[in-house]
């Protein structure tokens, strides 16, 4: 399986914003940004002008790495999300948080999307009461999404349940913290979303 080997926080001072892509570190005044906020590399602090291109590009790059998908799989949910009804970067969005790694680490079941990913590999998570290992299964609205009976023990889920409860859920998933269950309630609208994403410009770029 294809996986970015990129260091997590590099890639989070390339992209100038916390992907949130190493847990509750990206919490703490120990998060790359907070330290180093300028691209890695002997030229990172130096200002360099993108073109039109550049910003669109460096846009799609930030998206993908935030939810974990290599650029085939992208590509495809974007020709999903052209092929859907409404706004096309919109529904790009709901696509990708509605994969069951993102909803798992929506709900608190793991530190990060790459953990919750992992948990979901390793049969730890059931939907509907049936177990899926697939991180890029479609949750459906009104889907239950919960621990496995077997991953329940495991302190890393618990402490990432514990850590999210005290921050709160966003308002489309409905999660009992105490029993490591929740259930996805809606597609997220895109006001609910983070407003550092422009998904425009990657509709302007797979439109070229």
């Amino acid at each position: 399986m294809a996986r970015n080997l990129d260091a997590r926080c590099r890639q989070c001072r390339r992209e100038g914003e916390k992907l949130f892509l190493k847990g509750e570190k990206c919490f703490t005044d120990k998060c790359a940004i907070e330290r180093r906020n300028y691209p890695p590399g002997q030229h990172g602090q130096k200002n360099s002008r993108l073109s039109g291109y550049g910003v669109q590009l460096r846009e799609k790059q930030k998206v993908r790495r935030t939810y974990g998908v290599l650029e085939r799989q992208f590509r495809r949910n974007y020709q999903e999300a052209t092929a859907s009804k409404g706004v096309t970067g919109e529904a790009l969005l709901q696509i990708l948080e509605g994969r069951l790694d993102s909803v798992s680490y929506r709900m608190g079941f793991g530190a990060s999307r790459t953990e919750a990913r992992q948990i979901v590999r390793h049969n730890g998570i059931l939907v509907n009461g049936r177990r899926v290992n697939v991180p890029s299964y479609q949750c459906r609205p009104g889907d239950v999404v919960e621990v496995a009976q077997a991953a329940k023990a495991q302190l890393r889920i618990k402490a990432s349940a514990e850590a999210v409860a005290s921050r709160g859920y966003p308002e489309w998933v409905e999660v009992d913290a105490a029993a490591l269950k929740g259930t996805f309630k809606a597609r997220p609208q895109r006001s609910e979303l983070p407003s550092t994403i422009n998904e425009s410009l990657i509709v302007e770029l797979y439109s070229k």
